[in-house]
């Protein structure tokens, strides 16, 4: 079996996250009682940097285009649901990264997770891929770290901190979900492998 070999740039992070995963959450208010855990189906898409909507953005918010490696569009709905996510929980993530190697840069979030308004976050990769993001918002700052156990399995853990200390901690544990085609491809290879059985 083929040694499994994390993502150390955005761009590959994102590229290894596109698909629908399926998330259990858990989260810990230090101020109040209120009770956030719960399930829900995480979707994913990869754009690469010269598509028009990267452009757009770029251009919307004073950012340099060139330098833009690309993005991705992160959408939430509840795990019962059919319908498609809603915009009011998606957001547009473009990666910046501070040179060739990729491991640190900015990311710009067209809405952010905290508080819903545009904001930049700094990122960086350590070298066995533990992905740490920042981000300072107006009345808050936001740290998450996430990082893929298999190619099928991430794990994401994040905190809020206040002027008056932590608020919020959460664990997301997330598991990929296999699509009809996938689970088609897999059918397939199962059936070839029998096959061979049978003539051997």
């Amino acid at each position: 079996m083929a040694r499994f070999i994390p993502p150390r740039t955005m761009m590959a992070f994102f590229r290894k996250s596109e698909g629908t995963w399926y998330t259990q959450r858990t989260v810990h208010h230090f101020d109040s009682t209120s009770d956030e855990s719960g399930e829900s189906n995480l979707i994913i898409e990869v754009f690469d940097a010269n598509t028009d909507r990267v452009a757009k953005i770029c251009q919307q918010q004073g950012l340099d285009s060139d330098r833009a490696a690309g993005a991705a569009q992160f959408g939430w709905q509840s795990t019962l649901s059919d319908a498609p996510p809603s915009d009011k929980y998606a957001a547009f993530l473009i990666d910046i990264p501070d040179d060739e190697t990729g491991r640190t840069g900015r990311l710009f979030r067209d809405q952010g997770y905290v508080e819903s308004i545009p904001v930049i976050s700094r990122y960086a990769f350590a070298e066995d891929g533990l992905l740490t993001i920042s981000t300072d918002y107006e009345n808050s700052q936001g740290q998450e770290r996430c990082w893929f156990v298999s190619d099928d399995f991430r794990v994401r853990v994040s905190t809020v901190r206040m002027m008056g200390g932590v608020n919020l901690m959460t664990y997301c544990s997330e598991f990929r979900c296999v699509s009809e085609a996938m689970l088609d491809e897999m059918v397939a290879q199962n059936e070839r492998h029998s096959q061979l059985l049978n003539r051997s």
